[in-house]
């Protein structure tokens, strides 16, 4: 019988909810990114995957309450794009948030 020794990486914290709050109300032609928690969000930049358009900006820091507009442009985003949200918080862990259309 094979045994396999694994490693658990220890935390001292909970589930971390994703800081961030998407408007959609000026969908399709704009998107309102919102920084919901407590904590600034450093290096916020985003990739869109699939077709559709959407301006390059440099990694952003959002300090709480802010809010960053995303110009997106494209037919059938919903079927044929996906929105990747990275960011790191101030301890340097890095996320990534999946966005549909």
């Amino acid at each position: 019988m094979a045994s396999s020794h694994i490693t658990h990486h220890e935390t001292d914290s909970v589930a971390y909810p994703v800081p961030l709050r998407l408007d959609r109300r000026d969908a399709p032609r704009s998107y309102r990114l919102s920084n919901i928690s407590d904590e600034p969000i450093r290096g916020l930049s985003f990739s869109l995957l699939g077709s559709g358009l959407m301006r390059a900006t440099a990694p952003l820091l959002l300090a709480p309450g802010q809010e960053v507009l995303l110009r997106i442009r494209g037919e059938s985003l919903p079927q044929s794009a996906v929105l990747i949200i990275r960011w790191f918080r101030p301890n340097g862990d890095e996320y990534l948030w999946r966005v549909s259309f």
